[in-house]
């Protein structure tokens, strides 16, 4: 058993050789001269290493961090901006479905489990009032332009009065249909 650990040891200290070039070398005996055996130092030398390499780590971290960040919400804005636009025509439900199934996958490798049939339904409703939202939307346009028209008004400023007439309307249809 020891002289397989040997065999090991002997080529680990080979293929240290090998990564020490010249340039290499130069650069970690600047590092051993400057930290060498950090097990072997002082507490509080070992204290001030642990904490100040971990206070650079974290802040490198952080700047990496928010160039990631802006660089993938600039983007998701960017692309948002040439759909409205019309540069590019973006199916939102396939990419949203997508989301979703990887939300799925994320989830059942985080939790063991999967998405429940109530998350699910909660994603599709949430679709789909989306989608409906967009119709109506798309619609008032519609109305608005109709209303317009009808009233040889090419300005069409909605007014409260309208609002309480739309209202009061829509007030007596709901209770003529309950009756």
């Amino acid at each position: 058993m020891t002289s397989r650990k040997s065999a090991k040891e002997e080529s680990n200290k080979g293929i240290v050789r090998l990564k020490n070039t010249e340039k290499s070398s130069a650069s970690s005996s600047f590092l051993e001269k400057c930290l060498g055996d950090i097990s072997k130092a002082s507490a509080t030398k070992q204290i001030f290493l642990g904490a100040s390499s971990g206070w650079i780590t974290g802040y490198l971290s952080m700047k990496f961090g928010k160039v990631v960040a802006i660089s993938v919400g600039g983007g998701i804005i960017l692309l948002q901006i040439a759909n409205e636009k019309g540069y590019i025509n973006v199916n939102w439900g396939k990419v949203n479905k997508k989301i979703d199934k990887i939300v799925d996958k994320v989830e059942e490798k985080i939790t063991g489990e999967g998405s429940s049939w109530m998350d699910k339904t909660e994603r599709f409703l949430e679709r789909k009032v989306d989608r409906a939202e967009d119709v109506i939307k798309g619609k008032a346009k519609k109305a608005k332009r109709w209303y317009s028209g009808l009233m040889g008004d090419s300005d069409c400023r909605l007014e409260e009065i309208h609002i309480f007439l739309l209202s009061f309307c829509a007030g007596v249809a709901i209770g003529i249909a309950t009756s």
